[in-house]
């Protein structure tokens, strides 16, 4: 009994897990505009790119204004509203 258990305790985690990797990863390479303890802002082109970090994005080497830089993202959802209707219908047969 506890094997099966285990086992689905298991299968449980590597699909958990398995899901968590679906999420698309991002990247944006340019020139470094500006670095806070935040942010940091990318040139891409004529578009300034500013993406959020803290003190769990790993970083190599010491970034500063000017350096070209790849940067490695994913959008993440910081709050979500409904509004009411805003759903379409699909057509009845």
């Amino acid at each position: 009994m506890k094997g099966v258990a285990l086992g689905f305790a298991v299968a449980l985690t590597l699909s958990t897990v398995a899901f968590a990797a679906d999420v698309k990863t991002y990247q944006v390479t340019g020139p470094v505009v500006s670095v806070t303890n935040d942010a940091i802002t990318v040139m891409k082109g004529k578009d300034k790119w500013e993406i959020a970090k803290d003190a769990a994005t790993k970083t190599t080497g010491d970034v500063k204004e000017g350096d070209k830089v790849t940067v490695m993202y994913r959008m993440t959802a910081t709050s979500i509203e409904a509004k009411a209707g805003g759903a379409t219908k699909g057509k009845s047969k």
